[in-house]
This record gives C-alpha cells, structure tokens and sequence, in this order.
C-alpha cells in the first residue's frame, strides 16, 4: 500500500484554508515546514510527499505525469473537504497544474488559488537540453550548478547513492512532461513567482502562466536565482498575502 501523500501537523486543524505545497525535484516536504508558523492560523500548510522520498522512501518514484496525477488526485481526496489551494515551485508547479485541472475534469471547482514558482508556463517550451540521462558525475555537478545540491553534499557518494534515484526519476518527469490537451481550463486566480536571475525560468517564461486561466493573475519578481525562494521570510509573507482571505485577496 502507498504511504500517505500528505504531511500533516496538528496545529493547523482550525485553520480556513489548507495550502497544498508541491517541491521541486528531489525535494521533499522539509522544505516547507518552516512555512507553518509563518502561515499560521489562517493557512494549514501541507506539503504533499510523492513516492520515492522522506516516509515513501521505498516506493517507486514516477517518471511519468499522467500516472503520478491519477494517483495523486486519488491521494488527496480525503483532505479536500475544505476550502484548498496549491502551491507548486519549479517540477512542482507542472504538478500543482495537472492536479488542479485533473480535479476540473472530475467536476470539483478545484483550488481557490494556484501559486507557482521558478518555472515557465506548461505551454513554453525548454531552452535546456534534457539533463536526467547523464552520468552521474555530470548530473551531479548539474545539480550543485543549479544551487539546489551544495558541492559537499555531491561529494558524499554515500548519500548521492541514497537520492540519486528520486532526483533523476523527477529531471526525467519534468523533462518528459506535456500538458495534456483539452478540458475545462483553470477559473482561479494564478500568482506567479520568479528569481531574476533564475537560469531555468525566466520571468517572462514564469509570466506566460497568465494564459492558463481565466481568472486574476500576477507575476511578481524577486532577486536571485533559482532557489530565490530559500529561507526568504519575503516570499512567505508574499504568498501568505496571496492567500488570505483567498476569496478577495490578491497579491
């Protein structure tokens, strides 16, 4: 049976609004539990843990969106009996999308709100070569070159060994992946989130996010590179802003 898609904390039970947060490749639900305070007590912050990492360590990690959306929609059901939005930053932005169009197609209303960050929209194509078929030693230093994996940690083959796997399963999803074509298309508000110096997504690529909606949307920029968000207090406070209340609020 597959471990729970979810990680909860209890001091978020009486919040309004549950905030779905999707990482970026290889990433996992530590990066945003520091969020939890800052969000409190409107936003309970739940941060969705996919197979292949953290609790799901022994699971088979997706190389594939469509499959990994079916089971994830499955996964989410019982936490959606409240008000929800999503929360994706870079390959977790595609997946925020895809699961918010999924639910669209199922007949929920879906999200009150999708946030992205650090990726161009579905429909702008990559400027990069694919890199998840490297070998390992050039895979890694494309990893440390991106500021997502610090060179220390690249050079500890016993941990590289460890999320190695996971993190070439999610270059391989996001590099395969392909909006699937037709279907209702999003009624929320979008916000979009950018580094200025981000040298995957830049803030142009991140602003064609606007075309996915009919609803609000706004693209906002900050300094830095791809990680830009990374224990940024400015940004969380941005999309707190975003968020609350939801409904009449935008950033």
């Amino acid at each position: 049976m597959p471990g729970s898609w979810i990680s909860t904390d209890a001091s978020g039970a009486d919040a309004r609004l549950r905030l779905f947060c999707f990482a970026h490749a290889g990433g996992g639900s530590a990066f945003f539990r520091p969020w939890r305070a800052r969000m409190s007590p409107d936003i309970e912050v739940c941060p969705v843990v996919l197979p292949g990492r953290e609790s799901r360590i022994r699971e088979t990690p997706h190389t594939r969106m469509a499959p990994l959306i079916d089971e994830l929609v499955t996964g989410l059901r019982p936490y959606l009996e409240r008000p929800y939005a999503f929360f994706g930053h870079s390959l977790g932005s595609a997946v925020a999308y895809e699961t918010a169009r999924a639910l669209r197609r199922q007949g929920d209303p879906g999200p009150e709100a999708l946030v992205v960050s650090g990726r161009r929209a579905p429909h702008v194509p990559s400027r990069r070569p694919p890199v998840s078929h490297l070998r390992d030693e050039d895979f890694m230093a494309e990893m440390v070159r991106l500021g997502g994996t610090p060179a220390e940690v690249a050079g500890q083959s016993e941990m590289v060994r460890l999320f190695l796997p996971v993190l070439r399963a999610d270059f391989e999803l996001n590099e395969t992946y392909r909006p699937q074509r037709g279907g209702p298309g999003l009624i929320c508000p979008v916000h979009a989130f950018s580094g200025d110096r981000d040298p995957l997504a830049a803030p142009q690529e991140v602003g064609s996010w606007r075309d996915v909606t009919s609803g609000h949307f706004r693209l906002r920029v900050f300094p830095g590179g791809h990680f830009y968000l990374k224990d940024s207090e400015e940004f969380v406070a941005a999309v707190r802003a975003c968020l609350v209340p939801a409904r009449t609020t935008h950033c």
